[in-house]
């Protein structure tokens, strides 16, 4: 095996890297993986897997993990925001099927199986730049002053990497009028497992269970001219989210109102990094994709990189050949999941009028003769099995 003893330096602890850092040490690498926290811990939200990442978890052992922890979605039922009634109702396949999932039990379940595997995880190790010699090694500059060469330097350190920033010119991101609010409220009865997505003029809601129903996720997303700034971090006033969709149906007010803890981020569109690696470094995930949350493919998308980077680096003994053809198997899929991703917001935010009541005439029409027609349009996406090439 090529990477039979290779040392690789993974930046990042989140769903990429340790995924990547899973695929490393399956292949026989020394994987150890650097993180700025001081816990491996997650504080986000849900997210969905599709079956194009469920394929990769599954080829790392990790399907029996994936179904304890998770919700097996039936359908993505859409609903129109002033009476909540049903528009379209698209059924979802079994196997390997759509998971609903806490963020956080994702991280949990790849960390416990990456140190299974021997990957070392090193916490509180914040890199504040990445340096490349004359002669293309590569360093970590700590926020602590220290210096260190790796042999092999993967970023998968999120939005604002310091490897992409190594690797790329600076790239402006752009405001896209668009402000999300994210929060999880505690339940007594198990919902329909499904996600459900309500969809108003300028904003939408999109709600599902997790934790065995006994919580529900929800992110509501509001047009807006005011600028707020990137990150998942930024707590709100949990009556400021209940106020712009008052007049959504009483049980998403409901919701609302009942929350306590409110996260809110804007929505800024970032273009696909136009170079994915350079010498012994290379990037995956967000770093070198960020996408909108309108398709559910953020995760998905780093999981699948994963697997491709580590299979090419696995079938070449040259890290810049391993590394381009990584780049050209992914490049034109990942930037069209985004773009795919940023139409999807449109859609949901039909103003009220003419357009909005055909599209909802012609979606209720799909759901009494071919309710699966509208998600055969993303076969590429959720078919794909990146295990099998």
């Amino acid at each position: 095996m090529v990477l039979l003893g290779r040392e690789i330096t993974v930046l990042g602890a989140g769903i990429g890297g340790l995924t990547a850092a899973l695929c490393f040490a399956a292949r026989g690498a020394q994987v150890r993986v650097l993180e700025q926290s001081d816990a491996i811990r997650e504080v986000g939200a849900g997210l969905q897997i599709s079956p194009n990442g469920a394929r990769v978890l599954a080829a790392l052992g990790l399907s029996d993990a994936l179904i304890s922890r998770a919700v097996r979605s039936e359908a993505v039922v859409l609903r129109d925001y002033s009476d909540g009634e049903e528009v379209l109702r698209m059924p979802l396949g079994a196997d390997p099927g759509f998971h609903l999932i806490h963020r956080a039990d994702l991280i949990d379940m790849l960390a416990a199986a990456a140190r299974t595997a021997g990957v070392a995880v090193e916490l509180g190790r914040k890199v504040d730049q990445v340096v490349f010699s004359d002669s293309e090694a590569v360093s970590l500059r700590f926020a602590d002053g220290t210096c260190e060469p790796v042999s092999m330097l993967v970023g998968a350190d999120g939005l604002h990497s310091p490897v992409r920033r190594a690797l790329d010119k600076p790239a402006q991101p752009f405001f896209t009028g668009q402000v999300a609010w994210r929060m999880v409220l505690p339940q007594t009865q198990f919902p329909e497992p499904c996600a459900q997505v309500f969809m108003g003029p300028g904003r939408h809601l999109v709600t599902y269970p997790l934790r065995g129903g006994t919580e529900r996720n929800i992110v509501a997303v509001e047009e807006r001219d005011r600028w707020t700034a990137e990150g998942w971090s930024h707590r709100d006033d949990p009556m400021r989210v209940a106020r712009a969709f008052a007049g959504f149906p009483p049980r998403v007010r409901g919701w609302l109102e009942s929350a306590r803890d409110v996260h809110v981020w804007g929505l800024f569109r970032h273009e696909v990094a136009p170079v994915w690696h350079r010498g012994a470094s290379v990037i995956l995930g967000d770093a070198a994709h960020p996408t909108l949350p309108f398709l559910a493919q953020g995760a998905n998308l780093a999981i699948e990189d994963a697997w491709v980077l580590a299979s090419c680096m696995s079938d070449s003994a040259d890290d810049a050949e391993a590394f381009a053809r990584y780049q050209v198997m992914r490049q034109a899929r990942t930037a069209r999941a985004v773009a795919a991703a940023n139409a999807n917001a449109k859609a949901y935010h039909l103003p009220e009028g003419p357009v909005r009541t055909m599209a909802h005439i012609a979606l209720r029409m799909l759901n009494r003769t071919s309710p699966t027609m509208p998600l055969r349009k993303f076969d590429w996406l959720y078919n794909t099995d990146v295990t099998a090439s």
